[in-house]
């Protein structure tokens, strides 16, 4: 280990003219905040994914690399066409021993992850809160055959019952919607019927679902129901109270329910921009730089402008492919080719990204790092004092290969001198950031990867409020520097890296 250090920075501090600092003087701070201000601005209508707003954008970050000088990274195409889904509902319905029931007044449901079509039921089991619990070793289902029959559950938790205590994106609480639907799923159960006290509703339910990248291969149905859809489902004549259903015993029922959802598809597209510079030697071999360039679009009049999240980290990559640019143009070309990419869905799931890696345009077993910048022109609001400000938080330093942070902490000493914090790649972090950008789907497929990232969770985070004027581009400059150069040794060293440290991803994942 100490030896690859040696060796590492040796080849940092020797570089002939030390060309990396030579072209590393084009990423200026003025420079990234005239690109930002663009990318950011009004006319880019916040950037949400397949929206006019998002075409501009990509059509802005073309136009960029086409001025460089860069190749097309898609063939004769500076874009990667994917598509993305959105469905409309078109029918609706619930109807109980030939009771037909008001959408709105006495049930909704949810597009994400629904299945549709029409479903019969008789057979019905009431599992009072639907609550299973190991480490309280509750179970609601306790004594009850489940697998293929419709289950009613009600909303809540009882009295005494405390939920376990969690943390990060995959944990689920027993106790939630969410939680219980998968308990009833686990078990076998066909449908989940969710009793809630929200019923009639003020606001119109949405029957227009979000986007996705992807059918939901697991579909499976699901909705909220009123008391009075409750009363009839076991039974009763007349209609019980939110209340007084929470008391009824659980419990086996017979009743004819016919549920019908039917939809229409909507099909958009989507892009993730890619630009190449070759490389003089090792043409097979690539270094990636990428970011997302979506944001959360515009919400009625409100513009999201996500200067931070994520035009700092594709404004970035532009100025980077820039510097490289221009050191290929004065025969400083590196050995690799180093691929740009600015991917949208971020926002959405990782699509754009996700799509690239079941999709790749150069071998994934050929790309010796993907370098991601998502979010590296703030000060994470943790940090109070003017000697706490010079840093940058990396992650995935620990994964995949032994070399990457010898090299990038190399990097760093001769170079930028920032605090490098480590700190998300605590596994119990509580964010997860690790599984929040698109690194991840790297990663997913072994490529080693490091993520850069500020840490700006609070203060403006994915509000209208994330706007260029807090960007701060002294410390955005250096960052870009830190992430240049540890791109130019990726591209110049001899050998691809090492992929030599277990990833160990999450099963749940």
């Amino acid at each position: 280990m100490l030896l690859a250090m040696l060796l590492v920075a040796n080849f940092v501090i020797a570089q002939k003219e030390d060309a990396s600092a030579k072209h590393a003087a084009i990423i200026t701070a003025a420079a990234l905040k005239e690109k930002l201000t663009i990318l950011a601005s009004d006319e880019m209508e916040g950037r949400e994914t397949a929206t006019p707003g998002q075409k501009k954008a990509a059509a802005y970050i073309e136009a960029q690399f086409k001025k460089m000088g860069l190749k097309p990274g898609n063939g004769e195409s500076y874009q990667q066409i994917y598509p993305v889904y959105k469905d409309s509902l078109i029918a609706k319905q619930l109807m109980v021993n030939g009771q037909q029931f008001a959408w709105d007044m006495d049930f909704a449901f949810s597009l994400e992850g629904l299945a549709f079509g029409t479903l019969k039921y008789n057979n019905i089991v009431f599992a009072g809160y639907g609550i299973v619990d190991t480490s309280v070793k509750r179970n609601d289902y306790a004594g009850y055959d489940i697998k293929g029959k419709l289950v009613v559950v009600v909303d809540g938790m009882p009295e005494g019952y405390t939920p376990p205590a969690g943390a990060g994106r995959r944990f689920i609480s027993p106790a939630s919607s969410r939680g219980k639907i998968a308990a009833a799923r686990k078990l076998g159960a066909a449908a989940v019927l969710l009793v809630t006290n929200e019923f009639p509703r003020s606001k119109s339910t949405n029957t227009v679902g979000e986007m996705y990248l992807k059918a939901n291969a697991n579909a499976f149905f699901s909705a909220t129901i009123s008391a009075k859809v409750a009363s009839a489902l076991i039974g009763r004549t007349n209609t019980l109270s939110f209340a007084q259903i929470k008391q009824v015993e659980k419990g086996n029922y017979i009743s004819e329910v016919v549920l019908q959802s039917a939809k229409t598809t909507l099909q958009l597209e989507s892009s993730n921009v890619i630009a190449l510079l070759p490389g003089t030697e090792k043409k097979d071999e690539y270094v990636f730089i990428t970011s997302h360039y979506d944001h959360l679009g515009k919400i009625g009049n409100v513009i999201y402008y996500g200067a931070d999240d994520d035009g700092s980290g594709t404004t970035g990559i532009m100025q980077m492919a820039e510097a490289f640019a221009a050191a290929a143009k004065k025969g400083d070309r590196p050995k690799r080719n180093i691929v740009f990419m600015a991917v949208s869905g971020e926002e959405k799931g990782l699509w754009g990204s996700d799509y690239y890696s079941e999709h790749p345009i150069y071998p994934l077993d050929k790309t010796s790092v993907d370098l991601n910048t998502d979010m590296i022109g703030r000060v994470d609001t943790e940090r109070k004092t003017a000697d706490s400000l010079n840093y940058i938080y990396v992650i995935g330093h620990d994964k995949l290969s032994s070399e990457l942070p010898i090299i990038n902490e190399a990097v760093n000493n001769q170079y930028t001198k920032l605090v490098l914090d480590y700190k998300y790649d605590d596994p119990n972090d509580r964010n997860q950031i690790y599984y929040r950008s698109d690194h991840y789907n790297f990663a997913k497929k072994g490529v080693p990867i490091l993520f850069f990232y500020d840490g700006m969770l609070q203060a403006d985070y994915h509000r209208p409020t994330d706007t260029v004027e807090k960007i701060n581009f002294e410390l955005m400059e250096k960052r870009t520097k830190l992430i240049f150069h540890t791109a130019w040794i990726m591209a110049n060293q001899e050998n691809m890296l090492k992929r030599d440290t277990p990833l160990n991803m999450p099963s749940t994942r």
